[in-house]
């Protein structure tokens, strides 16, 4: 099984990886609240960390809407 398709490694990179660092808030959190505000004054290397913390959710997505059309299709 690809790790890719596999639910309980994306779980913990989401809480990993995806949440890190974790105080004051996760580090996502924080950068969504940029995008969401405007995006000012955000380098490429500031979108390269929201790509790198959000990857492991988009895989979790990815995996739920799998999962759904798959029981509503069979």
């Amino acid at each position: 099984m690809s790790p890719f398709n596999n639910w309980k490694i994306i779980l913990l990179l989401c809480l990993t990886l995806g949440l890190a660092p974790f105080f004051p808030e996760p580090h996502i959190i924080g950068k969504l609240r940029w995008i969401a505000g405007g995006a000012k004054g955000m380098q490429l290397m500031d979108w390269f960390d929201t790509v790198l913390h959000g990857f492991p959710f988009i895989l979790l997505i990815r995996i739920i809407i799998l999962k759904l059309v798959k029981k509503n299709g069979a």
